[in-house]
């Protein structure tokens, strides 16, 4: 795996942690009073744009993308550590314009869009101006299984026209979400895997209208959000497609591994935190008698949690290596092994955390509930855990045959 940072590296961290430390950190009960006290639920208080613009005065600014000149052009292995401390507080990724899932979107653009596609929407994105969107995901058919979409994108002249019923549209609520890229079926009979294609849809195109903000265990996620969203006779011009009619599954793999990773990056950051926070109660709380550190089954627990971070923070790793080293693609097991383990790991490490915490554990004193609700989110997002153990069986057997 990776020897020593580079220099210029290691200075980059040293920059970027204490921004977190002195910056970010105590920024968050400051951010939370005044999006609590905000008049509009899915707008960033304003501390928020203070602290984005002087991580971008700091060169903290699109630490996602490797090989790129809009950032430090860090490796996925790079990235790693950055990613994970940003998981630790809700909002602290966008002030580094490294959320999703404006990063898919934005290496979608990178990879396979137009010149003209990059101009549109690539670089108002990477400046962080504008915010995108992913519509995928249907609530009439399984989309775990993508081949299993209805949304149509049917050409007609110079343009396509799109009808679809999506939900999961993760971040259409911010007013500041431009544009969704939208998987739909551009030939229902073709070849299974070739009937899909991927479209760029303006959001203030007529015809497309956001239903409802979706709630996860209660929660609507603002300012991000997650949208339920109508797409009727919804009209776009042919040069918004990306990169050809049936190509839908070919950016979908390029997409999807990247932002996968970053997930379990963030949720280890989020596994941490909740690790944290259950030591500092064991250490200050008192039942029957004496601190809660000194009772076994706690101590045990905290043991266990320790031990599986640090498992899935080196599966993590070696899958960032092996990303850098031979490419998504031959990565594939190991991406989708992270995929499972972490978010499984995190769930288990947050809900001992809450159990330590008693009823403050559920309570919104405490970041826990809202932490499990991610989590536990985590284990359908990009792939439910079952297609995510299918595929590492089966590149497990193919060893064999």
């Amino acid at each position: 795996m990776a020897g020593e940072q580079p220099q210029e590296t290691s200075a980059l961290k040293a920059r970027f942690d204490k921004f977190m430390e002195e910056r970010v950190a105590p920024a968050e009960p400051t951010y939370n009073l005044q999006h609590a006290a905000g008049a509009d639920r899915w707008v960033h208080p304003p501390i928020f744009e203070e602290l984005k613009a002087e991580a971008r005065s700091l060169g903290l600014w699109n630490l996602f993308l490797p090989d790129s000149e809009s950032g430090p052009g860090l490796s996925n292995l790079e990235y790693a550590s950055f990613c994970e401390a940003m998981g630790r507080i809700p909002f602290a990724a966008e002030l580094f314009n490294c959320s999703a899932p404006d990063t898919g979107n934005m290496e979608v653009l990178v990879r396979y869009g137009t010149e003209e596609q990059k101009r549109t929407w690539l670089d108002p994105l990477l400046a962080g101006d504008i915010r995108s969107c992913f519509a995928m995901t249907e609530p009439a058919v399984a989309s775990s299984d993508a081949t299993n979409v209805e949304a149509t994108i049917v050409r007609d002249g110079d343009d396509y026209v799109i009808n679809g019923h999506k939900w999961w549209t993760s971040g259409a609520m911010d007013p500041r979400c431009k544009v969704a890229i939208l998987l739909g079926k551009t030939d229902p009979r073709a070849e299974t895997h070739r009937q899909q294609s991927m479209i760029l849809v303006p959001l203030d195109t007529p015809g497309v209208r956001i239903v409802r903000p979706l709630t996860v265990f209660g929660y609507d996620d603002a300012p991000h959000g997650h949208a339920e969203t109508i797409f009727e006779q919804v009209r776009v011009p042919s040069s918004n497609l990306l990169l050809g009619e049936g190509r839908g599954f070919e950016i979908a793999q390029g997409r999807l591994g990247p932002g996968r990773i970053h997930h379990c990056m963030r949720a280890i950051g989020l596994a941490e935190r909740a690790l944290e926070l259950m030591c500092r109660r064991a250490e200050s709380r008192v039942a029957f008698g004496k601190p809660l550190s000194e009772q076994s089954s706690l101590r045990e627990r905290i043991a266990e949690s320790r031990m599986e971070i640090s498992q899935a923070r080196l599966l993590t790793l070696h899958a960032a290596d092996m990303m850098d080293r031979v490419g998504n693609k031959a990565a594939r097991s190991e991406i989708a092994m992270i995929k499972v383990i972490v978010p499984r790991m995190a769930c288990n490490v947050i809900d001992r955390a809450i159990q330590a915490h008693g009823g403050a554990g559920v309570s919104d004193d405490f970041p826990l509930a809202a932490a499990y609700s991610l989590a536990r989110t985590l284990r359908l997002a990009d792939g439910p855990d079952e297609v995510h153990l299918e595929t590492i069986a089966k590149l497990e057997l193919r060893k064999y045959r």
